[in-house]
């Protein structure tokens, strides 16, 4: 694509942008919402999905670098834009570094931009402000249970330990999360929602693009890097193909590897999971794992491969996540009986097997006008036409095509477990704090996809990435999905948003004292 094929592209969509009335850096996630909306999980036309995110992702925060500002080197190369990307880089930079960030997809974000619910911390100055007593060692010991013990337990620790400083360091930057909600596995509430309660992950994203705009960072869009090059052992830059054409190698001291997972390579996953096959993914089409593989040449190794979460609450037809938050505000699962049949709050793998256990393989989240209200999020699928309303339970029966007496006999059993704090059907014991009893009422019918690859590169608490013999690679970091371990065989929603923030920091620490010490 020629350059001036891409400033005439880049007009068109900001033209699309301000008719559809997408405004910047607004913490509403039902202005700047991105997704691949429609995405099959074999992507479809590259070219044509790429066009589409950029429309559906791009806001005014998003100037980007041109290209003729492209240097041939830098000190440290970051590649991938998404929230782990963007903070390594404004930690790299408040080190006295110079970096860039390449980013193959036409817009940054990533699958952070999808994030829903939150970002998961614990002794949090917002927790205390709201008088919620919580311990780094409960998050610690409730992320191991959720992971079935096998997390890395030195990765597990560094991140719970470091989880309310990310908090403070988000919010010393302009990004505040200081709504607490809850998700599954969780006994205290410790997922920090922008103040609005809206979803995280636009509001993430913008205010990170803010502030790497405001650092002067270079950050390039639709530069897809190819390989990581090395010399004498040590990692010394990257070749780049910019706009599909334009084949570049660009040198740096370090390289910072944030490209995200998986989640929406069927090739890939059919090969470790091959049971997987025909679940919808909630992916961005660039999750496609360049990172790992690129690594891997390199000798890096990977841990856990195979493990590989399904969300238990996906629109099936535009493969669209329905945030953990609904449920950790006080909405229930039924089934096309009308009846409850899990605890909603358990680990997603639960509630996933709960639901798969159901003839239709699907369910329904019902809940209230209470929910709806403490949960922003709402909005944005009422706009996309996932979610039925009516003034009583027996109308919203009907929309759903369940019993009416089974629904209301549903509610009724629930509103009284909220009352007295006992739910005597499945023992939940969170997101209890509200019933279920103002209308008008509200369901979304849901079913399990693939959201999350826990597996990937090795790395250690310096985010330094190991090969086969534990030793790091020297100039190659690490952060954010691409990495495995530490989530080990099931991810606790939430704790996805809080690794990008307190790995992404790690990895511009240490890539900065890593080129100081080269120089």
């Amino acid at each position: 694509m020629t350059k001036k094929t891409t400033t005439a592209l880049i007009l068109v969509l900001s033209l699309v942008l301000v008719l559809a009335g997408c405004g910047g850096g607004n913490q509403n996630q039902t202005k700047n919402q991105t997704q691949g909306q429609n995405q099959s999980q074999n992507a479809g036309n590259k070219d044509t999905a790429k066009e589409a995110e950029a429309v559906s992702g791009a806001s005014e925060t998003n100037s980007y670098t041109p290209i003729d500002q492209l240097k041939d080197k830098y000190d440290l190369i970051i590649v991938g834009a998404g929230g782990a990307g963007m903070t390594a880089a404004l930690e790299a930079k408040a080190g006295g570094m110079n970096p860039v960030i390449f980013e193959k997809m036409p817009v940054a974000g990533g699958n952070t931009t999808k994030a829903s619910s939150g970002m998961n911390a614990s002794q949090t100055k917002f927790q205390k402000e709201q008088g919620i007593e919580d311990s780094n060692d409960l998050f610690y010991e409730e992320t191991l249970k959720g992971g079935h013990g096998t997390n890395d337990k030195e990765m597990l620790r560094f991140f719970v330990d470091n989880s309310a400083a990310a908090i403070d360091w988000l919010d010393s930057i302009g990004i505040r999360l200081n709504n607490i909600t809850i998700t599954g596995g969780m006994s205290e509430k410790r997922t920090h929602r922008p103040e609005d309660g809206s979803a995280v992950g636009q509001y993430l994203v913008n205010g990170l693009l803010k502030n790497v705009k405001e650092q002067g960072i270079p950050l390039f869009v639709n530069a897809d890097v190819k390989e990581i090059t090395e010399k004498d052992g040590k990692v010394n830059g990257v070749k780049v193909l910019f706009n599909q054409t334009d084949e570049k190698t660009i040198a740096a001291a370090a390289v910072v590897v944030t490209t995200g997972g998986f989640g929406a390579n069927m090739d890939m996953i059919s090969k470790v999971r091959p049971d997987l096959q025909g679940y919808v993914t909630t992916n961005q089409t660039g999750s496609t794992g360049d990172g790992i593989q690129m690594i891997e040449k390199l000798g890096g190794t990977t841990v856990d491969m195979d493990q590989i979460q399904v969300h238990p609450t996906v629109q099936q037809e535009k493969s669209y996540l329905i945030g953990e938050a609904v449920r950790g505000e006080g909405a229930i699962l039924v089934s096309s009986e009308g009846k409850r049949f899990t605890n909603e709050m358990d680990t997603r793998d639960n509630v996933t097997a709960a639901i798969n256990k159901l003839p239709e393989k699907s369910a329904y989240l019902v809940f209230d006008s209470g929910v709806k209200s403490r949960v922003k999020a709402i909005e944005q699928y009422e706009k996309m036409g996932f979610v039925l309303q009516a003034d009583s339970t027996q109308a919203l029966a009907g929309q759903m095509s369940v019993p009416a007496d089974a629904l209301q006999t549903t509610l009724d059993t629930w509103n009284g477990a909220v009352k007295n704090k006992n739910d005597a059907e499945f023992s939940r014991t969170t997101g209890m704090d509200n019933d279920l009893s103002a209308g008008p009422y509200y369901a979304i019918k849901i079913g399990p996809g693939i959201h999350y690859t826990m597996g990937g590169v090795k790395i250690n608490t310096n985010t330094e990435v190991l090969n086969k013999a534990g030793q790091a690679i020297p100039g190659l970091f690490a952060a954010g999905e691409v990495t495995g371990g530490l989530h080990g065989q099931n991810r606790i929603g939430g704790n996805s948003v809080a690794e990008i923030i307190i790995f992404g920091r790690q990895a511009g620490i240490k890539s900065a004292e890593y080129v100081k010490a080269q120089q």
